[in-house]
């Protein structure tokens, strides 16, 4: 799980608040919350939620929009905009991938890339199960698996207007019940 969010680039402070809540044996009351919001400039932004107090969650991600120029929106008023995925790091030892992406095909899998750290696969969200049901079965190793949501559309924007934007995601990445953060800017 740590290595998948140092592999998203997720700041340290936040691997180590996941990590505590993780271990808090309060965790029971969690709920997931997502919340979806416009940014400055039309950003559509995504902000995935672990709360026990939903209030004070709601409350605070609305201000964060508030104080840089964005809005929160009603559900359903961005998600669409995004497509959720899974995916799946696999260690390439001694597989053929052509064979393998012709084979994982019938198991939801979309797309396979091949990089340095491995084989990545990916698949629509509701995919998950089946496809690592496949791979453990196949006794292939997974190094990392997880859930992304991808802009379907993108946006850009000029340094000064993306500047405004990061200043509105930093803010929501310092509350602790930020998990994740997702948006269409380029």
């Amino acid at each position: 799980m740590i290595q998948n969010a140092k592999a998203a680039n997720m700041p340290k402070d936040n691997i180590e608040r996941a990590i505590k809540r993780a271990s808090d044996k309060s965790t029971e009351n969690y709920k997931e919350v997502l919340f979806e919001g416009y940014g400055p400039h039309g950003i559509a932004i995504l902000v995935e939620t672990a709360t026990d107090n939903n209030n004070r969650t709601v409350a605070n991600i609305r201000s964060y929009f508030n104080k840089c120029n964005g809005n929160l929106g009603t559900s359903g008023s961005v998600e669409f905009m995004f497509d959720h995925t899974c995916n799946f790091r696999i260690f390439p030892e001694n597989l053929d991938v052509e064979e393998l992406e012709l084979e994982f095909i019938d198991y939801g899998v979309d797309e396979v890339f091949v990089d340095d750290d491995g084989i990545l696969l990916y698949a629509s969200f509701e995919n998950f199960g089946a496809i690592q049901k496949e791979l453990e079965q196949r006794k292939i190793p997974i190094l990392s698996s997880g859930f992304e949501r991808i802009p379907t559309t993108t946006k850009s924007l000029s340094p000064e207007q993306s500047e405004e934007v990061e200043k509105l995601i930093e803010k929501i990445e310092g509350d602790d019940d930020v998990q994740n953060i997702y948006h269409n800017m380029v």
